[in-house]
């Protein structure tokens, strides 16, 4: 019987999931001294697009949150994820910005990282970050993008991890299954390669439960000497994040396995998280349905939603289930990319645009070409010679295909935007416009109570208070009641 540790990732994972990684501050701040004291191994507490998410739509500095969640959990190691060569979602970074933003959350409280590249093909960017890391002796993950085709052979798994494994500063491997689909009968033969591969190193598992299996292959992964396993407190965990941690350690308790957790606190971790998503109007997760027709297309499960928003605004709302299908066609011509951040995106964008303009490929993104010309490095299965012929041929294959990411030093960047600013500014300034961080630091300082976030709701009864001559507004419908009083807090009950 083994003894198994689990790896937090409510604050990451779970909201990048189901909320877009709009997660605030003052949305986590009373449940994460909870998170605390259940006992997790390590808290995931930040990822690659958080950052720029939490400026451009919340206006809100992402390094005092982060600062000010780490504070609140004096008791825990934490954990931030990057991939290999960007810090915005489609973009592809310096190495000197990724060196940077290493190095500053390292300071800021990141004792453990995982790096990842979804085409597994930057074996020497990760070694580089793996460096910059162990500088402050922080423990390095090498995250392996589980993706189910041809191409994503065990053999395939084994040669990465080997390659990734060379380097001495690499401590652990990360079996990452984004998409849900790492079935219980495929993790029993590729395990097994990989732990061959890794050199004796610990390997961690995440699987999201998108078709429901994932609770099944943690228990097939058990038995195959993995003791490491990643998962979410409710109402952030299911669907498509991670399992949740009380229906997994009754599992493994099931199993005749032991845990260290207190899971006392986690009842009011979920209270807090869904009175959150409540105020907020955001999605919580729920159990899906085995749906085989997933493992085709293997969207995300956020990103469900990004496709119906689009088709709606087209008027062609009927079109779901054709850009499901125009997705898994999509991936297939395009070498099977696995199906995370920023290739999904890539393969979406490109499927509903196939779909609503009625011509396939007609409509060329430039991060498509950019794949295609494998600036975001080399594509792990062949791309159909008649899809790679339309893409180069695009009005702008040329000019993206020829101009290749910059690569300037720090002190370029300095120079260019502004000589005086610390590392953390200079790393915010690189990261999005001035203009989205002048009107992060106009909204002022972080705030610590999520009643006072913004929420539809509040925004309406907010604009009434402003048209009335009183001092109390009182707003209830069947699910939200609100009331207001001129210059104080919104107070928020059921």
């Amino acid at each position: 019987m083994a003894h198994i540790e689990f790896i937090d990732t409510t604050l990451r994972d779970g909201q990048q999931c189901h909320w877009g990684m709009r997660m605030q501050a003052g949305q986590a701040l009373p449940a994460t001294p909870l998170i605390d004291k259940v006992g997790y191994e390590v808290v995931d507490i930040g990822g690659s697009s958080q950052f720029e998410v939490l400026i451009r739509y919340c206006q809100e500095d992402p390094w005092e949150g982060l600062d000010l969640m780490v504070a609140s959990m004096p008791n825990s190691r934490f954990r931030a994820g990057m991939r290999t060569n960007a810090a915005v979602t489609f973009s592809v970074s310096p190495d000197s910005i990724m060196d940077l933003w290493m190095r500053r959350l390292c300071a800021h409280g990141m004792d453990t990282v995982w790096i990842y590249d979804v085409l597994l093909a930057n074996a020497d960017k990760a070694h580089r970050l793996a460096r910059v890391a162990k500088e402050t002796d922080a423990m390095v993950v090498i995250a392996l993008f589980y993706a189910d085709s041809p191409v994503h052979t065990d053999a395939f798994y084994a040669e990465r991890t080997k390659l990734y494994a060379a380097s001495p500063d690499v401590d652990r491997f990360l079996i990452y299954d984004a998409s849900g689909v790492l079935t219980p009968e495929r993790a029993r033969t590729l395990i097994p390669g990989i732990q061959a591969a890794a050199g004796g190193r610990t390997i961690e598992l995440i699987c999201h439960n998108s078709i429901g299996i994932a609770s099944h292959t943690y228990l097939a992964a058990v038995e195959l000497g993995i003791d490491r396993f990643h998962t979410c407190n409710r109402p952030l965990s299911d669907g498509p994040a991670p399992p949740s941690v009380d229906t997994m350690a009754r599992n493994m308790e099931a199993a005749g396995h032991s845990h260290g957790l207190d899971l006392s606190h986690c009842p009011a971790i979920e209270e807090n998280f869904r009175a959150v998503a409540k105020a907020m109007g955001y999605a919580v997760g729920v159990p899906q349905e085995y749906d085989l027709f997933y493992a085709q297309h293997q969207v995300p499960g956020g990103m469900t939603g990004t496709f119906k928003n689009q088709l709606a605004q087209h008027g062609m709302p009927e079109k779901y289930g054709d850009v499901l299908r125009e997705t898994a066609v999509v991936r297939r011509e395009l070498g099977y990319p696995g199906m995370a951040t920023p290739f999904s995106q890539l393969v979406g964008t490109l499927a509903v645009l196939n779909v609503v303009t009625g011509k396939r490929y007609s409509v060329i993104p430039d991060e498509v070409i950019q794949y295609a010309a494998g600036l975001y490095g080399e594509p792990v299965g062949e791309i159909k010679p008649d899809i790679l012929d339309r893409i180069m041929s695009a009005p702008r294959a040329k000019q993206v295909a020829n101009t290749p990411p910059p690569q300037p030093t720090l002190e370029e960047l300095r120079k260019e935007l502004g000589a005086d600013l610390s590392d953390d500014e200079l790393f915010l300034r690189a990261l999005v416009p001035e203009s989205d961080i002048e009107k992060m630091r106009a909204a002022g300082p972080t705030r610590r109570d999520f009643s006072t976030l913004s929420s539809p709701e509040l925004e309406t009864v907010a604009s009434l208070i402003r048209m009335v001559d009183t001092n109390y507004l009182r707003y209830e419908d069947q699910e939200t009641s609100l009331t207001l009083r001129r210059h104080r807090r919104v107070a928020i009950s059921a």
